[in-house]
This record gives structure tokens, sequence and C-alpha cells, in this order.
């Protein structure tokens, strides 16, 4: 059995429709945006966490500078297209 939900009795009604998906039910929210189905998840899909891209250009550069310095050594390029 399917159950489609509009985005307003979904607010309204989140327990109950979260609820039915738990229990196995197909539970779609339909809204202006498109159609969403809603499960539950099972701990197979793991969601990465977003990539913080300033972070790593910072870390980065800071690692260049101190190359630069000699504070540090930099991989070569071999190792670094061995890990990729």
């Amino acid at each position: 059995m399917m159950v489609v939900v509009s985005t307003r009795d979904f607010r309204t009604n989140q327990t109950k429709y979260l609820n039915l998906a738990k229990a196995g039910e197909h539970v779609v929210l339909k809204s202006r945006a498109g159609n969403f189905r809603i499960f539950p998840d099972d701990g197979s899909n793991t969601i990465d966490a977003p990539r913080d891209l300033m972070k790593e250009l910072r870390n980065a550069l800071t690692e260049v500078k101190e190359a630069i310095a000699g504070k540090r050594k930099l991989q070569s390029a071999d190792s670094l297209l061995d890990e990729l």
C-alpha cells in the first residue's frame, strides 16, 4: 500500500507518517517541488559530511608555505598519484 501525503498534512502529522514509513509502508510526500519517497535509513547508506573546501585550501597553502620555509617536506608527485 502507498500513502501519498501533502506537505501541509505531513508537517501536521510528521510522527504518524514517519512511523508508517518505519513500519514498511510506502510514504510519498507530494509538493510543488516534486514527489519524494520517505523511508527509514537502515544504516547501510552512509552520508558523508560536506567538504569544507576553504579549510582544505588553507591547509594546502600552509603546507606549501612550510615547505618553502624548509619546515616540511612535500610528498613527491609519484606518491601523490599512488594515493589516487
